[in-house]
């Protein structure tokens, strides 16, 4: 299962709105197939694995970290295929939280007469999805915030100048953060004071997140820098 997870993060930056999932499958002690969800309409992880492992995947363990979906989509369901291909049993880290499948997919490979184990490593695959399940869970969006602040509690200096307080590691993490993230929310102030980018620079392909100023009165200038930027702004 930590094989699956860290294939699960490999889609890191590219599922979104779908969820990151990874998926191992093993016989007779070998890992015999793998694969992860690259992208939105893209063939889910249990598919790779199973391509990958072919004919060996009868009588095999499959080691996925979501529950294997149970409902037509953009994709078949990837329990029927599963159930296809023969594979003994199935080890689930955490159950699915949309109601397309709730359940509906083990419950698909139990009648088939798959082993099915739930909850190995289960914290683990809550956090590669914490937007997926909460939006599920809580019908709303998961939302990171972002505050800079010197040891004092000061942002800047009183005149309003201000300088980079945190490091190039902690920028970096911010970098990654928005990069995982499907929108970037930031007020006019910040927008007049500092003339943000507002995307992801990092040295990987991403799609960047839509950005949204809270700018009730339209201050923000036709020439901010964010707008000529790739991606969406809303105001």
């Amino acid at each position: 299962m930590g094989q699956a997870l860290r294939l699960a993060e490999q889609g890191l930056y590219t599922t979104d709105p779908n969820p990151r999932v990874g998926c191992v499958i093993v016989a007779d002690g070998q890992t015999v197939g793998q694969g992860w969800h690259r992208a939105t309409g893209e063939a889910h992880a249990e598919v790779h694995a199973l391509q990958q492992a072919g004919g060996r995947a009868k009588g095999a363990t499959v080691y996925v970290t979501l529950e294997p979906c149970s409902h037509h989509g953009r994709t078949p369901p990837c329990a029927d295929a599963l159930i296809a291909a023969g594979v003994a049993r199935v080890v689930v880290a955490m159950q699915d939280p949309s109601p397309k499948v709730a359940g509906q997919g083990i419950a698909r490979l139990e009648a088939a007469g798959i082993t099915v184990d739930v909850g190995l490593m289960s914290e683990q695959a809550e956090a590669l999805n914490p937007g997926f399940i909460s939006r599920f869970k809580r019908g709303r969006p998961y939302v990171r915030c972002k505050l800079a602040m010197s040891l004092d509690g000061r942002t800047a200096m009183a005149s309003g100048e201000s300088k980079w307080i945190t490091s190039e590691a902690s920028r970096l993490d911010v970098q990654k953060l928005r990069a995982r993230s499907s929108v970037i929310v930031t007020g006019i102030g910040t927008v007049l004071a500092d003339d943000p980018r507002m995307n992801v620079r990092l040295d990987v392909d991403v799609k960047q997140p839509d950005r949204v100023v809270v700018d009730s009165h339209l201050r923000i200038p036709t020439d901010a820098v964010m707008l000529a930027q790739q991606g969406v702004t809303w105001l």
